[in-house]
């Protein structure tokens, strides 16, 4: 079967749910032209809008870019409807100044990217994510989840977190910049650090959310 684009599969989605594109365009909160531009292909929806529009058709945003065999959700689109899996996507993104892993004294520093390397993900991470390359241990577990020094992070800057995700925030008076785990408790958000060594920060108005880490590994060196 033809791989569907995403427009296609906007399409069919909403059809199934008996849409038009006007009704859809309304609960977005963007123009029916919009919509339209996004059925025939003519644009591609930015991956927050993409996850908006997945969530009111009942649909993961990773099925409209034909990434999984199947819907997520409560979409029953029938079975004389065919899917097939699609071979994974890769997207380049360019690595950053590094980020302290720990006490927060690195700055971000997002001038010429041009010039900064660039490693492939099969994540779609939006037009602005990038690469930052751990630095210290306060990230680094005995147990579970760990990101030791040297770790690549692929942080979404228009993807926000979740309470247990994981965030690169920032001092918006220093713009000094740390990695850790985001956390909310009580109404309150806090980062949190893997190793135990190393203390929680609440986060006040001094902090804010970079984005939200996505996708990591190691770099190919370590295996060189």
């Amino acid at each position: 079967m033809k791989k569907r684009t995403t427009g296609q599969l906007i399409a069919l989605a909403r059809e199934q749910l008996n849409l038009n594109q006007s009704e859809l365009a309304r609960r977005l909160g963007v123009t029916p032209q919009s919509v339209q531009a996004w059925e025939s292909d003519k644009n591609v929806p930015r991956h927050a809008m993409l996850k908006k529009i997945g969530d009111e058709l009942g649909v993961s945003a990773s099925w409209l870019m034909g990434e999984s065999g199947v819907p997520v959700g409560p979409l029953d689109l029938g079975s004389n409807v065919e899917f097939t899996l699609q071979p994974t996507r890769s997207f380049s993104y360019p690595e950053i100044s590094w980020v302290q892993a720990g006490a927060a004294t690195e700055a971000m520093e997002t001038a010429n990217i041009a010039a900064c390397e660039m490693h492939s993900s099969d994540v779609w991470a939006g037009e602005d994510a990038f690469w930052l390359r751990v630095v210290g241990n306060s990230m680094t577990a005995h147990s579970g989840n760990s990101f030791p020094e040297g770790f690549l992070i692929l942080v979404a800057p228009e993807t926000e977190p979740r309470s247990g995700q994981y965030v690169v925030a920032r001092m918006t008076d220093t713009n000094e910049a740390t990695f850790k785990q985001f956390i909310r408790d009580a109404g309150r958000f806090y980062l949190k650090p893997l190793n135990p060594a190393f203390p929680t920060t609440p986060m006040d108005g001094e902090w804010e959310v970079v984005g939200t880490v996505v996708d990591g590994r190691m770099p190919k060196s370590v295996f060189m």
